[in-house]
């Protein structure tokens, strides 16, 4: 099955698609092989991205920076899961993956086997909250209540001796887990690695969510015209994918005219006026798994200039793609990009993010990282199964444009393939064609009208 194919979002009986058993186990897969080779006896969960991989469980988005809900993983046992009041008995009725387990210690012991999964001794899916990024009184002493349910189980599982690994935390919490004698290390690096390459299922929703932003941008596109605000433009593109049965639309970046260089990566209520530039970044997930998809359009016309910044963003997208395959680094493809100060920033710092590429999952800034700041010094090399961005900007030689271009790619056995489908290989125009009386507008023309004529320009 091609994983990068796309089918209904739904499951049938008569199709196979996404298998989201196949899904949770290969996760867990991954990420029990990274605690194995780490020094770590296990690690513990804030993260809301983690928390997914790790449990495949969800409350909802409301949570995600909240830091409420937790998860364990040991050596020894399968992953355990506290969660926010009735969502824990929510998940012990949907759940039943965190009931069963392939650990012998974490296993029933009356429970049959012959080498098959066994229900667990205790539950998987169990109430626990953490202390409401500080709203709870510390007299409550739940950050003190947290620390002692994870002693628990690492001395039941034999692992209270060796590190634990936490991606996020919060200062109570690590000072009760540190009072309870358990040294705590960096685990955010071991769920970086086991996400970083992505298994065919995760593939198959990344492409599916990656098709919702391509209709999303064919409704943009018909949208778009002078008079709309930036703002209207968000909210177009935020109902076309909750449509389409996104779970969440994490943000859409609407910039244009002047707003365009630099670049402020916010959307506002500006007015779209004739002949702006204007590009999007749509950022939206489909069962966990994120998008970053950039495109550029000019608003009923294009200047020279416009047109040039987006040729030359273009070009340094088309030359990194070409050279996407598995055994080039990270430092191969940030090489064609242009310096910072090619395009009026004094060093790496400050222009981060414009050439950029980031890996791509359950959250949108993943393994490997792309950038002049760190990928020369700090090379990754490209592997098979990796899904990642690739961003390239430009400004206009008029000082207030810019071009900004973003495609995704899987990298297959012998290059890439892009699963980013809206047309841009050139600038598209969006809006109204207008009509003189010696026939239609031309569409690369500046939006101010005299530098359209000869007198205009001083040529006369």
């Amino acid at each position: 099955m091609k994983n990068t194919g796309t089918t209904g979002s739904n499951a049938v009986d008569w199709e196979a698609r996404v298998d989201f058993d196949r899904l949770r186990r290969e996760r867990l897969a991954r990420l029990k092989a990274e605690l194995d080779r780490s020094e770590l006896g296990a690690v513990l969960a804030f993260d809301f991205s983690n928390i997914r991989y790790m449990t495949a469980t969800h409350i909802g988005t409301w949570a995600m920076d909240k830091l409420i809900r937790f998860s364990l993983l040991t050596r020894n046992s399968d992953p355990i899961s506290w969660d926010f009041g009735s969502a824990a008995k929510h998940h012990a009725l949907y759940n039943p993956w965190l009931d069963v387990t392939t650990a012998e210690m974490d296993a029933d012991p009356n429970a049959p086997h012959e080498n098959a999964p066994r229900p667990r001794l205790e539950s998987g899916a169990r109430a626990g909250i953490s202390t409401l990024r500080g709203a709870f009184t510390p007299d409550a002493e739940i950050a003190e209540g947290v620390a002692r349910k994870i002693k628990r189980e690492l001395e039941k599982f034999g692992v209270a001796n060796e590190p634990l690994g936490v991606d996020v935390i919060e200062l109570p919490i690590l000072f009760a887990l540190q009072k309870e004698g358990i040294r705590v290390l960096d685990g955010q690096q071991l769920f970086m690695e086991a996400r970083r390459i992505k298994t065919g299922d995760e593939i198959r929703l990344l492409t599916q969510a990656a098709s919702m932003v391509d209709a999303a941008y064919e409704e943009l596109y018909r949208f778009l015209r002078p008079g709309v605000r930036e703002n209207e433009a968000v909210g177009v593109v935020a109902k076309t994918l909750y449509d389409l049965g996104s779970e969440y639309v994490e943000g859409v970046n609407a910039i244009s005219g002047e707003r365009c260089s630099p670049h402020p990566h916010v959307f506002s209520d500006r007015l779209i006026r004739p002949g702006d530039p204007a590009f999007f970044d749509i950022l939206h997930s489909f069962n966990g798994y994120r998008t970053c998809y950039y495109r550029t359009f000019a608003v009923g016309s294009a200047s020279m200039a416009q047109r040039d910044a987006y040729t030359r963003a273009r070009e340094y997208m088309d030359r990194a793609i070409a050279l996407v395959r598995p055994g080039a680094t990270t430092a191969d493809i940030v090489k064609v990009w242009p310096t910072a100060q090619e395009f009026g920033f004094p060093d790496e710092e400050a222009a981060f993010a414009l050439q950029y590429g980031h890996g791509v999952g359950l959250s949108i800034w993943e393994k490997p990282i792309f950038s002049r700041l760190v990928s020369l010094d700090h090379p990754e090399v490209l592997q098979e199964g990796m899904v990642f961005a690739l961003e390239t900007y430009w400004p206009s030689a008029d000082g207030w444009g810019a071009a900004r271009i973003e495609e995704e790619v899987v990298v297959t056995a012998d290059g890439c393939e892009v699963i980013t489908k809206f047309p841009a290989e050139e600038l598209i125009v969006a809006g109204k064609r207008y009509y003189t009386v010696d026939g239609p507008l031309n569409l690369q023309r500046d939006s101010q009208s005299h530098l359209n004529t000869t007198w205009g320009r001083g040529e006369a």
